[in-house]
């Protein structure tokens, strides 16, 4: 098991958790639109640290990024294993191809 589907683990571990001790189950007991929320903003954390060029700093962003993902994923019942089979399915499709298919 690789370290996101760790992650991923540990976050439905928290969903029944205390939100007074797990900041995870503080996001999910506030709802999906929160989750959303602290996603979208870990990504702009991300954009600005990839526009400044700090690759450490990016890189840290970077899993706040994914953490939050996997937070708002869970908080709607998708998991990390629907996003991977979504992934398998459009593998070999042009980029241009997949887009134009929607």
């Amino acid at each position: 098991m690789n370290a996101l589907y760790r992650l991923a683990a540990t976050i439905e571990t928290r969903r029944g958790a205390d939100p007074e001790a797990s900041w995870t189950a503080k996001l999910l007991a506030k709802g999906p639109e929160k989750c959303a929320e602290k996603f979208g903003e870990e990504a702009v954390e991300a954009i600005i640290e990839a526009v400044k060029g700090d690759t450490a700093r990016l890189t840290a962003e970077a899993a706040d990024v994914f953490y939050h993902l996997l937070v708002m994923l869970a908080a709607r019942g998708v998991t990390l294993a629907d996003v991977e089979a979504e992934l398998s399915r459009r593998e070999g499709t042009s980029g241009i191809a997949e887009k134009a298919a929607r």
